[in-house]
């Protein structure tokens, strides 16, 4: 019987960079951990490799000279509205750099009391003690009077004045609104930015229904500017800081080489192992409030093995119900006879009641994010055995 359930690696590679051979890298340090750790490959094995490392190896950037030209070439007023953009050095500061260096003024319109992802902008309970609410417009003195001694707990720093200060160092005005409701946008501006990530369709369609020029993030840098990278599916949405004036963008390459990389593992191990490329989890911080998934998707290429649902029951409802009056081995035995009958679909059963209704890539991506983070470990590479396995298997 097996004793131990999921184990998660971290694979440390070499450090990785423009035109490596990721593939290769991948499957050579599997193989190396492999021997130096004693472990086994089997089948419905898991090998995640960050979407960072997929960017850097495919050269995937753009400066910001080049997301200027793209704004311009879209928003030629040079007056724009910048709608829900998230408040981030990392994610969106050289994104807002390149903005503001094509264009005149950008009216800088972000929700209260967070943005989408759950960054603060704001102190809750000032706000719950003010006049204001959340269907309240709160211009920018009115910030300032109010709420502008907030920064940060994380941080230090109050991501206003910094992007404030950062779009006027492109010699470009900038007036900030505070709302809730997008469509305020329209008192200022009808050539619009809209920069949310996961309501990116929503927002744009009905800002274009109301007659604005509209542009998503998702919609800028999709074609290369002269020798510039780019990504025809997500844009700049998923693209992180570099330098101070050049953007990684989310990786376009993905699917191929996840293909190539399971094709290698199988012909080296005979065993049907699943790939996937991921960023970051999908998990919310319960003590900063930070959904952790700015990028557009937890993961923009896997394998075939890996797309679905977990279809699996609960084994506490069916210990405590249908097998209330078994003990022991014949209880486990029960449980297990159950795994191996249950059906292929079980969604809306109430035998599946408290398990997590997931994308499988979303669940498995998450655990890929915490083992492996973005920091000083070195281990770009994830490897999962037994994410898949259940008692039955025994």
């Amino acid at each position: 019987m097996r004793c131990v359930g999921t184990v998660i690696r971290g694979i440390r590679t070499p450090i990785i960079k423009k035109d490596d051979d990721l593939a290769t890298i991948v499957v050579d340090s599997l193989m190396a951990a492999k021997e130096s750790e004693g472990f086994e490959f089997r089948d419905k094995d898991i090998v995640a490799i960050t979407e960072a490392v997929v960017g850097i190896s495919e050269g995937n950037y753009v400066t910001v000279d080049d997301v200027a030209a793209d704004i311009e070439s879209k928003f030629p007023s040079k007056d724009i509205g910048v709608v829900n953009p998230i408040l981030s050095r990392n994610r969106f500061s050289i994104i807002l750099k390149g903005i503001a260096r094509g264009v005149d003024k950008i009216t800088l319109l972000t929700s209260f009391p967070s943005d989408e992802v759950g960054n603060g902008i704001m102190d809750e309970d000032l706000l719950e003690k003010s006049d204001f609410n959340l269907a309240s417009t709160i211009t920018e003195d009115e910030y300032k009077k109010f709420f502008g001694s907030w920064i940060h707990p994380f941080t230090g720093i109050n991501m206003v004045d910094f992007y404030r200060e950062l779009i006027e160092s492109e010699d470009c005005e900038v007036e900030f609104v505070f709302t809730n409701d997008i469509k305020t946008i329209l008192n200022h501006t009808k050539d619009v930015l809209t920069c949310d990530i996961h309501t990116r369709f929503k927002s744009t369609k009905l800002l274009k229904s109301l007659g604005a020029n509209v542009y998503g993030l998702h919609e800028i840098l999709t074609e290369p500017i002269g020798d510039s990278g780019c990504n025809p599916d997500y844009g700049l949405l998923g693209s992180n800081k570099a330098t101070e004036e050049k953007l990684k963008l989310f990786p376009k390459t993905g699917q191929t080489l996840v293909e190539e990389v399971q094709k290698r593992l199988i012909d080296l191990t005979g065993k049907q192992i699943e790939v996937m490329v991921y960023g970051d989890g999908a998990f919310k911080d319960p003590v900063g409030k930070i959904w952790e998934l700015a990028d557009p998707v937890v993961s923009p290429a896997h394998t075939a093995g890996l797309v679905g649902y977990p279809n699996e029951i609960k084994l506490k409802y069916v210990s405590d119900n249908k097998f209330a009056d078994l003990e022991g081995d014949e209880l486990k035995e029960a449980i297990k006879n159950e795994i191996k009958q249950k059906d292929e679909n079980l969604t809306g059963q109430m035998i599946t009641e408290g398990t997590t209704p997931r994308v499988l890539t979303d669940l498995i991506g998450s655990l890929c994010d915490l083992t492996s983070g973005s920091g000083d470990k070195g281990t770009p590479v994830v490897f999962i055995q037994g994410y898949f396995d259940n008692l039955a298997d025994d």
